[in-house]
C-alpha cells in the first residue's frame, strides 16, 4: 500500500532500549512513506520516549500485567481500534498476546515474525533469519518493509535521535540543583535484564574518581533498582557524586543525559538513550554481544574482553565468577573514554 492514507500501529516492545532502537523503524517508515501516520501500542511508561520522537503521531496506552494474557483488557483495545482507519500494523514482540489487538482491530495487512505460531492472527508472517538479521533493530526495519525488499544493512539504518527541548533540560537543572557549565560524567551501572550485564560498582566509582579529579561533575543515573550500586559508588568516592538513580523520572534522566560530555554505562536502556542523544559514549558489555544490540551512533566505542565464555546471554553468571566483567579493569574503560574525547 502506499499514498497518503497509509496509517500504521506499531506494537511496540516493553524494553526502554528496544523502544529506543523502534524509532529506528519510525523514521524508515517516513522515509519510505512521508505521508503516512504512525500510532504505537505500548505501556504508558514509553510516553517519556515517544514524545521526543516526533515521527510518531500518538501513544495508545496499553498497560497489560506483564506476563499476563489480559485477553477481556485487549480484546476491548482492538474493538475500541476498529473504527481508526489502520491500514497496516506491524507487531514488534514475537509473543501470541502481542498480536491480538491488531486483529482484533481488524487491520488489514499484520506484520510480525513467526513467533509463538500467530497463524490467523498476522496475515504476513515472516520467519526471522538471525543470520541475515543479527541486529534486532534490522529485524524492525525488515518488519517495515516489504517482504522482498533488501535486508537492511548497519550503514543504510538512520540512527535514533531523541528531541530534547532546551527549556526541559534547563527545567530538569534547576530542579535537582544542577548545572552542565563544568564537564559532565555521567555512569549508569544498572540493567534491569539481570546482574551479569552490570559492570562492578567498585570499577565505576575508579572511573568517577579519575573524572572527578580533572574537575568534571559525575552523576549517577539509574531506577531506584540501581540506588544501592550508586550509593556505593559514592560513598568509594566521599560522596563527591550526584546520586540521581531513582530519583529523576524517564523524561528527566533524558534530559540530564543530553548535557553529558562523557557517558559510561552497561549494555542498558540508558546506554540506548544516550546514543540518541549522540553523546559520546563507552558501553560496557560482557553478558550480551554488541553484534545484535549495539547503540547506534557514530561517537561510543565498546569496551569488552574477548572470553570463551562471553556472550552467555544469561541474567547471571552461569559460571559464578562473573570474569567478563570483574577482570574489565577500570583503566581500559577510561582510556577508551578519553581516547573518545580526543
Amino acid at each position: 500500500m502506499s499514498g497518503p492514507t497509509q496509517k500504521y500501529l506499531v506494537v511496540g516492545p516493553s524494553w526502554v532500549g528496544d523502544m529506543v532502537m523502534a524509532q529506528s523503524l519510525f523514521i524508515d517508515l517516513k522515509q519510505c512513506h512521508p505521508n503516512a501516520s504512525i500510532d504505537v501500542v505500548a505501556p504508558n511508561w514509553t510516553r517519556a520516549l515517544l514524545e521526543r520522537m516526533p515521527e510518531v503521531d500518538q501513544l495508545i496506552s496499553a498497560d497489560f500485567q506483564h506476563g499476563k494474557l489480559s485477553l477481556g483488557n485487549r480484546i476491548a483495545l482492538g474493538n475500541k481500534l476498529r473504527d481508526s482507519n489502520y491500514t497496516n500494523a506491524i507487531v514488534l514482540p514475537n509473543s501470541l498476546k502481542s498480536a491480538l489487538v491488531p486483529a482484533i482491530a481488524r487491520i488489514p495487512h499484520r506484520t510480525g515474525f513467526l513467533g509463538e505460531q500467530r497463524w490467523g492472527l498476522l496475515n504476513d508472517i515472516r520467519k526471522l533469519d538471525k543470520k541475515l538479521l543479527p541486529m534486532t533493530v534490522q529485524r524492525f526495519i525488515a518488519l517495515g518493509r516489504e517482504r522482498k525488499a533488501q535486508f537492511p544493512d548497519l550503514a543504510s539504518i538512520a540512527a535514533p535521535k531523541l528531541s530534547v527541548p532546551k527549556v526541559q533540560v534547563e527545567k530538569a537543572l534547576t530542579k535537582y540543583d544542577l548545572n552542565a557549565e563544568q564537564k559532565v560524567l555521567v555512569l549508569c551501572p544498572g540493567a534491569e535484564f539481570g546482574a551479569s550485564k552490570k559492570w562492578p560498582a567498585s570499577h565505576y566509582a575508579q572511573v568517577a574518581q579519575h573524572f572527578l579529579d580533572q574537575g568534571w561533575q559525575v552523576w549517577l543515573m539509574g531506577s531506584s533498582n540501581d540506588q544501592e550500586s550508586c550509593s556505593l559508588i559514592n560513598d568509594l568516592t566521599g560522596h563527591g557524586c550526584q546520586q540521581l538513580a531513582g530519583e529523576t523520572s524517564l523524561t528527566e534522566a533524558i534530559d540530564l543525559i543530553s548535557c553529558a560530555s562523557l557517558q559510561v554505562s552497561n549494555d542498558s536502556g540508558l546506554m540506548h538513550i544516550g546514543a540518541a542523544l549522540q553523546v559520546p559514549l563507552v558501553a560496557v558489555y560482557g553478558s550480551t554481544d554488541p553484534a545484535h544490540t549495539p547503540p547506534l551512533s557514530n561517537n561510543h566505542t565498546i569496551a569488552k574482553l574477548e572470553l570463551d565464555c562471553s556472550p552467555c546471554h544469561k541474567r547471571e553468571c552461569p559460571l559464578h565468577h562473573h570474569d567478563c566483567m570483574n577482570q574489565l579493569h577500570a583503566s581500559s574503560v577510561i582510556a577508551s573514554g578519553e581516547e573518545l574525547l580526543a
